[in-house]
């Protein structure tokens, strides 16, 4: 996500490491190159004029030349405009044609549907619409577990189509529906507009909470279709217009948003398939251009890999200054309490076991793959981790676990025991050589004397709260 603003980013702001202060001359070299960054990024040549601009007006002021910290302060810089940018900090941006335009508050433009609610998604075909609607399905009841005080009960999510121009699209929203854990309904009419009537008299009828209407797409934006989605609107009075767009299609996305906006309009956006190699010029311009924000992000092919869009963390994640915020809130959602508690007291006990080691490894693979922890840790981008060595290491892990369930329990809870007849064993078992064995040993021990230190320094109890 943003792979390639961040490797940019990071190189122009290290060539200013050594010198003393900001001047005009380094100021405009680095803007040069930040300017080429997102032009290569996809990002709409007047935006990133405009951004480029409102950087050089503050970071030539007496108060930026006085800083002993040049690299640090243009960080600063350039991140609170890649907020302002993004969708954050409520602030009127000068210099815009015609009328300023303000913008949010840094937290995410929150999706607050009022139950019951009519959800209407659209977006072009392989836009992912169908799947983002079952992943959103699936986000609206994680959220009302996660902010019942009183235990509410998930919320009664019917999902419907009236997309019958792509072979098979109802089919899968049937599917990825269920995944979902939401209702599924399928109309009897093959008419866009009956279909819609029909869905609407069903929803009513089941006393349904929430209603998530898929719309039919194109390969491309037509008149044809824009009508329809008129019409359906006038038909079913949605509470929530929601536009799908491929990240990976870049400033075209704009065109498609104004398309949609002028003839339909729509309440926010959702960016579909941000994990993939995706330069991120699409996200970089859309709140800015569009005047609306971007709600979620598509991060992975799971039903739970839809994420609020929040504009400063994003900004973090592109500067290489990391979310911890969001991988604490990630490592909350899937690890317990009495989980936290357990890895907490083997690590304070100072007698890790191999069965503590695989325990914290499982938890940390709930948390997210290794590529995707790393891009949340400050600094992440500095160690030179190249997507090859994450994957080396995803594999290294799971070769680990395959090593330790090949031990007995006693083996597990002793590993001095381990002799040269039992690692041949265990590794006959895990179907790797002794040499895999002893390497699991080796970073056991390195593990051990880690807690050891932490433990010394009286600082146990914070790192498994993380993981």
């Amino acid at each position: 996500m943003f792979d390639f603003l961040s490797k940019k980013f990071s190189s122009i702001f290290s060539t200013l490491n050594g010198q003393s202060r900001l001047t005009e001359k380094n100021i405009a070299q680095s803007l040069d190159q930040i300017k080429q960054a997102l032009l290569e990024a996809d990002v709409p040549h007047a935006l990133v004029e405009q951004f480029v601009a409102s950087i050089k007006q503050e970071a030539l002021g007496q108060k930026v030349l006085a800083s002993v910290k040049p690299g640090d302060q243009l960080v600063k810089l350039v991140h609170d405009k890649l907020v302002l940018f993004l969708g954050g900090q409520q602030q009127v941006l000068m210099g815009m044609p015609g009328e300023s335009k303000k913008m949010l508050e840094g937290s995410p433009a929150l999706f607050v549907p009022q139950y019951p609610a009519i959800v209407m998604v659209m977006g072009l075909q392989g836009s992912g619409k169908t799947t983002t609607l079952a992943k959103l399905a699936c986000w609206i009841n994680k959220d009302v577990a996660k902010k019942s005080k009183s235990h509410e009960k998930q919320k009664k999510i019917m999902c419907a189509s009236v997309d019958f121009y792509r072979p098979a699209a109802i089919d899968q929203l049937q599917q990825v529906a269920l995944k979902a854990g939401a209702l599924f309904y399928r109309s009897t009419s093959a008419e866009p507009l009956a279909a819609a009537r029909d869905i609407l008299q069903r929803f009513k009828k089941e006393q349904c909470d929430v209603l998530l209407l898929d719309t039919a797409g194109r390969l491309h934006v037509d008149n044809t279709m824009l009508q329809e989605l008129r019409d359906i609107t006038s038909l079913v009075n949605p509470s929530h217009k929601l536009l799908v767009l491929d990240a990976m299609t870049g400033q075209e996305s704009l065109t498609v948003a104004r398309a949609f906006d002028q003839a339909v309009g729509f309440e926010g956006a959702i960016l579909s398939k941000l994990d993939s190699d995706t330069r991120g010029g699409a996200a970089f311009a859309f709140r800015y251009a569009l005047g609306k924000p971007i709600l979620f992000v598509g991060v992975g092919e799971k039903m739970t890999d839809l994420e609020p869009f929040y504009p400063e963390r994003m900004a973090g994640r592109i500067l290489d200054m990391g979310d911890v915020v969001s991988l604490v809130e990630k490592a909350q959602e899937k690890i317990s309490e009495a989980e936290v508690a357990r890895t907490e007291k083997a690590w304070r006990g100072g007698a890790m076991t191999l069965q503590d080691f695989a325990d914290q490894m499982k938890l940390m693979n709930r948390v997210g793959s290794l590529g995707s922890i790393a891009k949340m840790l400050p600094g992440a981008g500095g160690l030179g981790l190249s997507p090859q060595m994450l994957e080396k290491g995803e594999k290294e892990l799971k070769m680990f676990q395959a090593i330790i369930n090949s031990m007995t329990l006693k083996e597990r809870s002793v590993p001095r025991l381990l002799d040269g007849s039992r690692k041949k064993r265990i590794a006959k078992g895990a179907g790797v050589g002794v040499e895999q064995v002893n390497l699991l040993l080796a970073r056991f021990e390195q593990m051990q004397q880690f807690a050891k230190l932490l433990q010394g320094a009286g600082r146990s109890s914070r790192f498994p709260k993380l993981f």
